[in-house]
C-alpha cells in the first residue's frame, strides 16, 4: 500500500540525517518498525475516538438542559454510522486508485489483508510481506475512520435544539461516505490537490473546514432557534446549561488532539519520527494555550468581562487553525497561528450572530474560520500561496454545494426541523421521550 499522506518535511529530513550519519544510525529492525508505526496509529486513534467524548461533553454544556440527552444521542450515534459508512464505501473512495484524480475506487468495504491473516493464522513466510507494508492495514483504517466522526461531530454542536434526530443522522450517512471521503481523496488520497502542491497536515481544512461549510449551509437551511433573534438585528442570549461540562469537554477534546496532530505523523519507528511527533505534540499544546489567551485578553478588553465560552472556543480555534501544520520547527510560530485562531473566534461568533446564522456552541467560528486561517497560514511556511487558496475555495465549495444539496433534499422530502411545541417542549421529551436531569423537572421547557 501506498503512504497515504505525505510525509513530512522534517522526517523525511531527519530520515536523511540519519542515512548519512551512517548505517549504524540508520539501521531499523523491519518488524520493529512495523510494531511501533502500528502501534502509533492505534493508540493515536484511540485519543482520537476519545475526541467524540469531547464533543458530547462540550455540546452538553452548551445547550439548555431539556436538549442534552438528544446531543448526547447523536454524538454517539454519529460517531458509530460514521465507522459502519467509512468501512462500507468511504476509504476506498478516499485512499484506493485515486492516483491523481478525484476520487478513488466505488468497491464496498475495507478488511484485513489476506497476508496479515495468513500470518495471523500462523503462515510464518507472510511475514515479509506484511512488513514491507509499513504497518497493519486495519490499524490504518481505524486511524483514518476516526477522523471523519470528527467532522460529523461539528455539524451537531451547531445545529442543535432545533434539528430532528433522523434527518441529521441520514445526513451523517452521506457526509462520512460520500462528502468527506471525495475531498479528503483529493489530498490524502494524492489526488489532484496534492499533485497541485496543497498541503494540510491533519486536517485544518479536509475535516474541521469540511465539518464548518456543512454545518454552514445546514443553519442557514434550517434556520434560527425560535427566539433566538429580535427585530433590528438584536440577538437574544441562550446560554448553555453546565459550563464545568463544556469546560471539561473541551479539555477532552484538547488531549485528544494530540493523537489528531500527532498521529498523522504516520510512524514512530525511527528516531526522525519520534522527534517530529514530540515537535507537533509541542505545537499543538502552546496553540491552544495562545488561543486561551488571546481570547481571554479580548473579550476582557472589548466586554470589560471575561468570557468563559469565548476561552472554551479560543482553544479549540488554536488546535484547529495549528492543525494544518503542527510540524513547523518553531514553537512561538505556532503560538502565533493558534493565537490568531483565537482572536479570530471573539470577533467570528458576534459577526455570524449578525448574519443571523444559529450556531449553538460556535463551531463555525472555532472550526470553519480558525481552518481556513490555519490552512492559509501554511503558506508563509513554504510560500505555495496559491496552492493554498485554491484548496481552500476547491473543499469549501465542494462541501457547501454537496451539502446544501443534502439538507434541501432532507427538508423538502421528510423534514429536518421540530414543530416549534417540540422545541419549546425540548428535544428530550419531544424525541426521546426522556429527561437527561429528571430530579430538577427541566420537563416544563424551562432553560
Amino acid at each position: 500500500m501506498t503512504q497515504l499522506r505525505k510525509l513530512t518535511a522534517a522526517g523525511a529530513i531527519g530520515s536523511a540525517v540519519l542515512l548519512a550519519a551512517g548505517p549504524a544510525l540508520a539501521q531499523v529492525d523491519p518488524e520493529t518498525k512495523f510494531a511501533l508505526d502500528t502501534f502509533s496509529f492505534l493508540i493515536c486513534g484511540a485519543l482520537v475516538m476519545w475526541m467524540a467524548a469531547g464533543f458530547a461533553m462540550l455540546e452538553s454544556g452548551l445547550v439548555r438542559t431539556k436538549n442534552t440527552a438528544s446531543i448526547c444521542l447523536k454524538n454517539i450515534a454519529l460517531y458509530s454510522i460514521a465507522g459502519i459508512c467509512y468501512y462500507v464505501v468511504g476509504y476506498n473512495l478516499m485512499y484506493a486508485g485515486v492516483d491523481g484524480g478525484y476520487i478513488g475506487s466505488l468497491s464496498i468495504f475495507y478488511d484485513a489483508s489476506d497476508a496479515e491473516l495468513a500470518l495471523i493464522g500462523g503462515d510464518g513466510e507472510q511475514l515479509q510481506g506484511v512488513i514491507d507494508n509499513g504497518y497493519s492495514v486495519m490499524s490504518d483504517w481505524f486511524f483514518q475512520m476516526v477522523f471523519v466522526a470528527t467532522a460529523a461531530s461539528i455539524v451537531s454542536g451547531t445545529l442543535a435544539e432545533r434539528i430532528r434526530v433522523w434527518p441529521f443522522l441520514i445526513f451523517v450517512v452521506v457526509l462520512s461516505a460520500v462528502i468527506y471521503p471525495i475531498q479528503g481523496s483529493w489530498v490524502w488520497g494524492g489526488g489532484w490537490l496534492s499533485e497541485m502542491g496543497f498541503s494540510d497536515f491533519a486536517g485544518s481544512t479536509l475535516v474541521h473546514s469540511t465539518g464548518g461549510w456543512a454545518a454552514l449551509t445546514g443553519a442557514i437551511i434550517l434556520g434560527a432557534r425560535k427566539g433566538k433573534y429580535g427585530p433590528e438585528g438584536r440577538v437574544n442570549p441562550m446560554p448553555g446549561a453546565i459550563l464545568p461540562l463544556a469546560t471539561l469537554g473541551t479539555f477532552v477534546l484538547w488531549l485528544g488532539w494530540f493523537g489528531f496532530n500527532g498521529g498523522s505523523q504516520l510512524a514512530l519507528g525511527s528516531a526522525a519520527d519520534a522527534a517530529n511527533m514530540a515537535i507537533v505534540f509541542a505545537n499543538t499544546n502552546m496553540a491552544a494555550a495562545a488561543g486561551v489567551v488571546v481570547a481571554m485578553l479580548l473579550t476582557q478588553f472589548i466586554y470589560r468581562k471575561i468570557d468563559l465560552t469565548m476561552a472554551l472556543n479560543g482553544a479549540i480555534a488554536g488546535l484547529v487553525a495549528i492543525t494544518a501544520n503542527p510540524d513547523v520547527p518553531a514553537v512561538w510560530w505556532a503560538m502565533l497561528v493558534g493565537g490568531v485562531g483565537g482572536a479570530l473566534v471573539v470577533f467570528a461568533v458576534p459577526l455570524i450572530d449578525k448574519l443571523k446564522i444559529d450556531d449553538v456552541v460556535g463551531a463555525i467560528s472555532a472550526h470553519l474560520v480558525a481552518g481556513i486561517w490555519g490552512t492559509f497560514a501554511v503558506a508563509f511556511e513554504d510560500g505555495n500561496f496559491v496552492e493554498q487558496i485554491t484548496g481552500i475555495i476547491a473543499i469549501g465549495l465542494f462541501v457547501s454545494i454537496t451539502s446544501a444539496i443534502v439538507w434541501l433534499v432532507l427538508k423538502f422530502t421528510i423534514g429536518i426541523r421540530v414543530s416549534e411545541e417540540e422545541e419549546e417542549l425540548g428535544l428530550d421529551r419531544a424525541e426521546l421521550g426522556m429527561e437527561a436531569y429528571p430530579e430538577f423537572g427541566t420537563g416544563s421547557g424551562r432553560l
